[in-house]
């Protein structure tokens, strides 16, 4: 630990769904000697995840307390100048997360959180990755399902592939689970924001440098039946492609021409209408305050499924990736994506960034960016599953 830090991590939000969940994976995992606390709202709220965590470790008794608003800026200064690293879960970001990352970027210490929010990603880029890159601290985004199996997975396949060749990577998910009332929120709340979306996109589209004798991009993106995976594909336009070219475009491993398409496999045709009619219908609801007011009542934030429901949820991610005459294909696979393993890679994100000797990079960074193979042998250990399921040449 800095000598000038009281605390290695401060994990933020601990008190919900998600943040209790990953302060019981710190309580198990962390080392003996971390020093880290947590911080919320609410001092008894606080103190009752510490009681809980009693039952995982006797040690943390002491474990401190910091009661905190998302919106004291003052507050968040002190406390990202105490830590090496924050990690939060205190979403919809673009409401509440702005202040907590304006403090780490200022401070010099390392953010991690999980949004899936590309318009809360770009406007932290548009704001603050000046003084991140001034300070030496790394603003490291979707550190959950949104991105890391994706981000992670995309690294692992590439480097299965010959080096300095023109790569074409494609991803397919396919998830049984049900998410949280914040995710559900932070979903409606998105979608009724596309506007303001697209142009914080165009504004760091302009800005941001292309990497040098590199070209980065999209495979072709449209719905089609795969015969081998025998379900339907349909382009996923979030951000975990965003998170995979970036990733790309940071890392020259990818090699000189790097294409990458993310994709959600459904096993039938009606379901693919179902779920784009489905989409439709929320962005259009999402727009009105009326409507989206009642689509907000429809789960409430904090609310989250059931251990039962979540021990029987799993995900599975295929790439298939080509280049250099080599065709490879492998598969990231892990349980309950929404809680259980989010809140494992939260928290092993964060011990990352806390003990890790990474590689000397500041700025807003991607997972595989900012952590690379520390962070992808950490999600190994801890149960998520990276398999080479082939590899051989390619047919024409």
């Amino acid at each position: 630990m800095s000598a000038d830090r009281s605390f290695d991590l401060i994990l933020f939000g601990a008190t919900g769904f998600t943040g209790g969940l990953t302060a019981e994976y710190l309580a198990r995992h962390a080392p003996a000697n971390a020093h880290w606390a947590l911080a919320g709202r609410s001092k008894s709220k606080l103190t009752a995840v510490r009681e809980r965590l009693l039952a995982i470790n006797p040690a943390l008794a002491d474990l401190r307390l910091i009661e905190i608003d998302a919106a004291d800026t003052e507050a968040l200064q002190t406390l990202a100048q105490s830590t090496r690293v924050v990690v939060t879960t205190v979403g919809p970001y673009i409401h509440y997360g702005e202040p907590l990352v304006a403090a780490c970027a200022a401070a010099g210490t390392h953010y991690a959180d999980l949004t899936g929010e590309p318009e809360f990603a770009d406007l932290v880029w548009l704001r603050y990755q000046q003084t991140a890159l001034a300070s030496g601290a790394r603003l490291v985004h979707c550190c959950g399902f949104d991105s890391i199996p994706h981000d992670l997975g995309a690294y692992f396949t590439t480097q299965l592939l010959p080096r300095d060749v023109p790569i074409k990577l494609e991803g397919y998910v396919r998830v049984s689970a049900e998410f949280s009332g914040g995710t559900y929120h932070s979903a409606i709340n998105a979608f009724s924001r596309l506007g303001s979306t697209i142009k914080l996109q165009r504004q760091r589209m302009k800005l941001e440098a292309k990497p040098a004798g590199r070209r980065i991009g999209l495979t072709a993106q449209r719905i089609r039946h795969d015969a081998e995976l025998q379900t339907w594909l349909v382009p996923f336009p979030g951000i975990d492609g965003d998170i995979v070219r970036r990733s790309a475009a940071m890392l020259d491993v990818y090699g000189p021409d790097f294409r990458y398409g993310h994709f959600i496999q459904l096993k039938k045709f009606s379901t693919v209408a179902a779920l784009l009619g489905g989409v439709i219908a929320l962005i259009s609801l999402a727009q009105f305050p009326l409507t989206r007011r009642w689509l907000f009542s429809k789960k409430n934030p904090g609310e989250g499924p059931s251990p039962e429901r979540r021990a029987k949820s799993w995900f599975r991610v295929r790439f298939v990736g080509t280049g250099g005459g080599r065709r490879v294909v492998t598969e990231v696979s892990g349980g309950d994506p929404g809680y259980g393993e989010t809140s494992k890679m939260l928290a092993e994100s964060a011990l990352s960034l806390a003990f890790d000797d990474l590689p000397a990079r500041a700025g807003q960074l991607t997972p595989v960016a900012a952590m690379g193979d520390f962070l992808l042998a950490r999600s190994q250990r801890a149960g998520i599953q990276f398999s080479e399921l082939s590899n051989e040449a390619q047919t024409t």
